[in-house]
């Protein structure tokens, strides 16, 4: 199959979108496949095989890590020399409607996929009043396409109840290799401490330091907690306000971390705090799970797909404030109450991680093409 991706973030941006379609490509280009992918400029312009079309982009002014690609000329011609037989929208935006119009003009296959749920970031942006506009605009983009995709049944759920319509499941899928709870040294444990000493059980969280993550949500646990320190692993807009958030706590804001550096964070960690209510899957606690080490994370959106609370980590209610903070802290305390339960945690979690490898997922992806392109000619006939 010829496979045109259209993505509104590609590297050298990190998020789990990028993530997931850095491990899907090298599959899909060792089963044969061609791939092209469309995306803001600045990254390769050939990855693992695939070839890489930069598209201008201007930063989101709310939120700049993200880039709107505006397509043009260039864009429809490399399309045409490509002529793919399926084009792949992932979270449309403004680049993703490109891809979309191309799509129905040129009667090629479409299929797209949601990753970022858009509509319920905008309370975290004092914007809540656009949430039914947004969805309104969303169907109208996901409707086109012959199948949308989703990274968890509840999702898949609410998709469907806001007129979404050909709902599927794409599976999730994590790197067991890479992370791995060998990778647990002292060095990198340290590291994570900063200025804070190794007394009590050390939290981390990696993502975004973006609001829509709500980790100022972390801190009446460190209250609550007083042996315990938090390591944030990652970078973004939301940073300053929360240096000032946690001022005062045992806190070490360590920046970005990548490969095996990224892997020893998460296993030399003690828990894995994921306090976010808005993640349609959030691969982090998938990574966080490989390295063995047990999560806490919202019984929210398609957290719950990943985590079974008491057995490979812990869920918190995150509604209400004071008693959303409750429940964080008690999930918390849950976890590192014991230290045999912890381990029977940390085995459980990794164990869990090694049932999804991103080659299923990758296959399960590839019969979903298959079928859509079958659809597709039996819709021309």
């Amino acid at each position: 199959m010829k496979i045109a991706f259209f993505t509104e973030t590609f590297l050298p941006k990190v998020d789990g979108i990028v993530t997931r379609l850095t491990k899907t490509i090298p599959h899909l280009i060792d089963a044969s496949d061609e791939v092209m992918v469309f995306c803001p400029e600045g990254g390769p312009s050939n990855y693992m095989g695939a070839k890489v079309i930069g598209v201008p982009a201007m930063p989101l002014p709310l939120y700049p890590e993200l880039k709107l690609g505006l397509p043009g000329p260039a864009v429809s011609e490399a399309l045409e020399d490509f002529q793919p037989d399926l084009i792949h929208v992932v979270n449309p935006a403004v680049l993703g409607l490109g891809g979309i119009w191309l799509a129905k003009t040129n009667n090629i296959a479409l299929i797209a996929s949601y990753h970022t749920h858009l509509p319920k970031y905008l309370e975290h942006y004092g914007m809540g009043m656009l949430e039914p506009l947004l969805w309104e605009m969303l169907k109208a983009a996901h409707n086109q396409a012959l199948l949308n995709l989703c990274t968890s049944t509840a999702m898949v759920k609410e998709l469907s109840i806001k007129g979404i319509q050909h709902t599927k499941l794409w599976q999730r899928g994590v790197d067991t290799e890479t992370f791995r709870p060998e990778l647990r040294n002292d060095v990198m444990r340290k590291r994570l401490l900063g200025k804070h000493d190794d007394q009590g059980s050390l939290l981390i969280y990696v993502g975004r330091l973006s609001a829509e993550k709500q980790i100022e949500r972390i801190k009446p646990v460190l209250e609550a907690m007083p042996e315990t320190r938090l390591a944030l692993v990652g970078d973004g807009p939301h940073r300053q306000q929360l240096e000032k958030t946690f001022e005062n706590t045992a806190t070490t804001f360590v920046g970005y971390l990548s490969g095996q550096e990224l892997a020893s964070a998460y296993a030399s960690g003690d828990a894995f705090l994921f306090p976010s209510s808005t993640e349609t899957l959030g691969l982090v606690l998938l990574e966080a799970m490989a390295a063995g080490c047990p999560v806490v994370g919202a019984n929210k959106g398609g957290i719950p797909d990943i985590i079974t609370d008491g057995k490979n980590g812990c869920l918190y209610n995150p509604d209400g404030n004071d008693e959303g903070a409750e429940s964080l802290i008690n999930a918390t305390k849950r976890i590192l109450g014991n230290d045999l339960e912890r381990q029977t945690m940390r085995n459980a979690a990794r164990e869990e991680a090694e049932r999804w490898g991103w080659d299923k997922a990758t296959h399960q992806l590839r019969q979903y093409y298959q079928k859509v392109l079958t659809e597709a000619e039996t819709i021309a006939a």
